[in-house]
């Protein structure tokens, strides 16, 4: 059993564990009987240990910390009966409690509940948070795909270019040919018409 499933249910004594929660109330499980009841939203609030915190002199601290004074605290705990014995009590436990604003009745609450976490042998600890893991590794994943996209569209560039060229040169080819052909046929022309000079020549 987690310390972070803890509640305190008002209107009801000692501890419950959290089983499930609905839109109109909870499902909680006593840590004195191990009985299971369903209690109304309506009639019942919830808070849950790990939320409450105590008033001090200073700033306010998580019930926890008062858990923990207790457990190094020397001696047996006071009678839960006696508010002047409670008071004394936390007076030595932690002396900075503010006792104006911190009622008998919370501390009597505090005295019963660390006997039932005792009782129950749960760990009194808060529960870690896993916010702040979850951002870094969100931010490391995403300027890993910006650097693909920048390649892909160099190397695509070049190709494109590459292509282009041998297409201008294979039509500087075929223009270039009729030239040719028009200068051999000029020649061969040129080559026909010499003989016939020279035989004219020869008949006067």
């Amino acid at each position: 059993m987690e310390y972070s499933k803890l509640v305190a249910v008002t209107g009801l004594p000692g501890l419950y564990e959290l089983i499930s929660s609905k839109n109109d109330g909870a499902i909680v499980r006593s840590l004195e009987d191990n009985s299971t009841k369903f209690a109304s939203s309506r009639i019942h609030n919830f808070s849950h240990l790990e939320s409450i915190e105590v008033y001090t002199t200073a700033d306010n601290v998580n019930l926890v910390e008062i858990f923990e004074a207790m457990e190094k605290g020397s001696g047996s705990l006071p009678d839960t009966k006696d508010n002047g014995a409670i008071k004394k009590y936390f007076e030595k436990v932690f002396p900075e409690i503010d006792f104006e604003r911190v009622y008998p009745s919370d501390l009597k609450k505090m005295v019963k509940w660390f006997e039932v976490l005792k009782a129950n042998k749960i760990e009194i600890k808060l529960s870690e948070p896993m916010e702040e893991e979850e951002s870094e590794e969100v931010e490391v994943e995403e300027p890993k795909e910006k650097p693909a996209k920048k390649t892909a569209k160099k190397e695509a560039a070049p190709k494109e270019e590459k292509e282009e060229k041998p297409a201008k040169k294979a039509a500087a080819k075929k223009k270039e040919e009729p030239k040719s052909a028009t200068k051999e046929t000029k020649s061969a022309k040129a080559k026909e018409e010499t003989p016939k000079k020279k035989s004219a020549a020869k008949k006067k």
